[in-house]
């Protein structure tokens, strides 16, 4: 295995997390962090559960006061999937299904439902290392089947672009003329794929900016476009293509992470998650259970997903 899951989970909701604040200059807006909260609980209600619970995900919601009401605020539902994506993403059935299932809790629009799919099975194949840059777009197109959105024909034009070296400038043109849902998704694939394995490229790219210091009047389509850009190249590259300057920068920063009190909570976070996804026995739960025989210390049990589980 290339990269370890645990990488590439961190990779994905650190890649979305740094994609969203490089577009807003390091700042996040309120809507932002309710979408990246809305992650947040999603990723703990599924530690706590160990499945998908759409009640619990709501609770969990409404408890905060947390809701997706704007118009401009629906095209990044993406952002809020991306645990389900992450927990289903070995078994492109379920993942399917359960992404179908989750987009319940919000609205049921066509794009948005194409643009989760799509997102969602790319950054599945690449944690299962079955990215392919050459047939991922037809992969996809197979994998949403028959719609009436118009994001196949986007993603087919990104081929396009891809097979001819189109430049970024070309792509722009293309696909930044509008924010619609649809160009975002193609503007996010043409970045990530036209510098898969550089993933300060590719985020730097979909912000049409080089360096941190991007205008509060970024328009809103860059930022999303950004957020799932990162999160797929931080699915492809793990945590190590992260560029280590810029997560010091996030280490040292005492300020909330999506609602989190620090960066490094948010890590933790992470771990937790990749361990229930796992199948690791969570022994701190059940601290008389399993010790070695005449001494205190404790043993870590492993298992496949969803074979062992807390009596």
């Amino acid at each position: 295995m290339r990269y370890s899951p645990i990488s590439r989970f961190r990779g994905t909701l650190l890649g979305a997390f740094l994609g969203e604040s490089l577009a807003t200059g390091g700042k996040i807006k309120s809507h932002y962090l309710d979408l990246g909260r809305m992650a947040v609980l999603g990723t703990e209600s599924l530690i706590v559960l160990g499945r998908l619970d759409l009640d619990d995900w709501i609770r969990r919601q409404q408890q905060e006061s947390l809701h997706l009401a704007a118009d401009d605020i629906s095209i990044k539902i993406i952002l809020a999937t991306l645990p389900v994506t992450l927990f289903f993403h070995e078994n492109p059935i379920k993942l399917r299904q359960n992404l179908l299932h989750v987009l319940k809790i919000w609205e049921d629009d066509p794009v948005v439902r194409d643009g989760t799919l799509a997102v969602g099975y790319a950054i599945s194949l690449a944690l299962t290392e079955k990215l392919n840059p050459l047939t991922l777009i037809p992969q996809i197109i197979s994998f949403l089947g028959e719609t009436p959105t118009s994001i196949p024909k986007k993603l087919l034009r990104v081929q396009n672009f891809l097979e001819q070296g189109a430049r970024l400038s070309r792509a722009q043109a293309e696909f930044a003329r509008q924010e619609e849902l649809s160009n975002t998704i193609a503007m996010a694939f043409y970045c990530f794929l036209s510098t898969l394995e550089d993933f300060r490229l590719a985020v730097l790219r979909a912000t049409h900016n080089g360096n941190f210091k991007v205008e509060d009047a970024t328009p809103l389509s860059s930022q999303a476009t950004s957020a799932i850009t990162g999160a797929l190249s931080g699915a492809y590259n793990g945590t190590g293509g992260i560029p280590v300057n810029w997560q010091v920068l996030l280490l040292q920063r005492n300020s909330s992470v999506w609602g989190l009190t620090s960066f490094s909570q948010m890590l933790k976070l992470i771990d937790t998650f990749v361990a229930v996804w796992s199948g690791m026995y969570n022994f701190s739960l059940h601290p008389g259970e399993l010790t070695e025989e005449g001494s205190e210390a404790l043993l870590a049990v492993y298992a496949a997903p969803r074979v062992i589980r807390s009596r």
